[in-house]
């Protein structure tokens, strides 16, 4: 048990912390959050992507008076359980706070009950979490209708130009695509503070959420994939990378690894939604900076590294799904529109050269005819131009401006 004059304390504490807080830049998510009468507002990401701070920018929105914040990952409030709420309720109604923001909250056991009564008694809740999958099967059972969902992603190039003070460019750019976005690396640019941040997500959001007591199989197949971004991959090969599990193992790990916003796969584009099962799949490190941490080579592909940040891009614009397309050329992305019809093609490379132009624009132009699509884009470090085609207009971009 704990006693509402501890919560109280806790509460005040986290309070003082966050006035403390700087070198925070507004983050770009912060202006498109707004509540609904009815709704909690769920803001799920990768672990330590910023989520907290998102929250602290949007509580600045109220006087002190008007909200409260409780982030439950405090280690003192470990212990706190579903019957704590009682007294955390009775909290929140002798602070006279209308406006709650949760970090983690999903932690607890019974929490989407709390929340659920809050909302009935017309209190604006914001929450925080870090895993899709857990906040959406409880979110369904208990608040169905009753939610409005944000994702939230490391930093964007340009939240990373602001954050470290520099001016776009090409050089600035191929560093963002090393550093990645991930704030609390980027102000001390130590390679271990991402890899205890993945050995962090790998434990606490993956092998004792989902009872995994053998977590060797689960980290070098999370190895494999980050070290392997935009290349194709196929569960049954991927056995041999963890251990010799069974495949089975395999596709529960990728799929944990994408609810707790670590990775993300794509399938290749087909009407027939077995054969999109069916072939491989191309994965993407959410942060690019993780993906380089772990990986042992010496050399940064910045090809891959560029069409993982492209896929990103894509990611958080996009409502459709995307995939890549596989024909008598090759294309890396399909965006479809939210009846799954092909909507956009982005072909992406460092540069066109005498050695790869036609190949490039050659898959692009396939996709395009086989998909009915009368433009396509390029993405590229340096080039901009438009070219016509047969099947249309094909516009080449520099990523950085996109």
């Amino acid at each position: 048990m704990i006693l509402k004059s501890y919560i109280e304390q806790v509460v005040l504490n986290q309070a003082r912390q966050n006035i403390s807080k700087k070198n925070e830049i507004q983050r770009e998510n912060t202006s498109s959050i707004h509540p609904v009468d009815g709704f909690a507002s769920i803001i799920t990401g990768l672990r330590r992507c910023g989520k907290s701070t998102l929250m602290r920018q949007m509580a600045g929105r109220y006087t002190r008076k008007e909200c409260l914040s409780l982030n439950f990952e405090d280690i003192n409030l470990i212990g706190f359980s579903a019957d704590d709420f009682k007294r955390l309720y009775a909290y929140i109604q002798d602070s006279g706070s209308r406006i709650l923001f949760f970090d983690e909250i999903h932690i607890i056991d019974g929490w989407e009950l709390f929340v659920h009564q809050l909302l009935r008694e017309d209190y604006t809740v914001f929450i925080t979490g870090s895993n899709a999958s857990m906040l959406s099967v409880e979110l369904g059972t208990n608040l169905t209708g009753r939610h409005i969902s944000t994702e939230m992603f490391p930093f964007s190039y340009t939240e990373y130009l602001t954050y470290l003070k520099k001016t776009s460019g090409k050089k600035a750019f191929m560093q963002y695509l090393v550093d990645g976005g991930m704030p609390e690396y980027l102000a001390s640019k130590d390679k271990r503070v991402l890899l205890t941040m993945l050995d962090d997500i790998l434990i606490r959001d993956i092998a004792i959420r989902h009872g995994i007591r053998n977590v060797d199989p689960l980290r070098k197949l999370a190895s494999y994939l980050l070290t392997n971004i935009a290349k194709p991959y196929t569960a049954n090969r991927l056995t041999s990378v963890a251990d010799d599990v069974a495949t089975s193992s395999v596709l529960e790990y990728i799929s944990y690894m994408r609810d707790a916003y670590l990775i993300d796969s794509i399938g290749q584009y087909a009407t027939n939604v077995r054969a999109t099962q069916r072939n491989p799949k191309k994965v993407y490190a959410i942060d690019t900076g993780i993906s380089n941490a772990v990986s042992l080579s010496q050399t940064d592909d910045y090809g891959r590294l560029l069409e993982n940040n492209v896929f990103l891009n894509l990611r958080k614009q996009h409502k459709g799904h995307i995939f890549y397309y596989q024909g008598t050329g090759e294309c890396d992305f399909v965006v479809t529109d939210s009846h799954n019809k092909p909507s956009s093609l982005y072909q992406v490379c460092l540069e066109l050269t005498d050695e790869n132009i036609q190949r490039e624009i050659g898959g692009l132009r396939d996709a395009m005819g086989e998909l009915h699509l009368s433009s396509g884009t390029i993405v590229t470090l340096s080039d901009e131009e438009r070219l016509e085609v047969p099947e249309g207009t094909i516009e080449i971009v520099k990523a950085y401006s996109i």
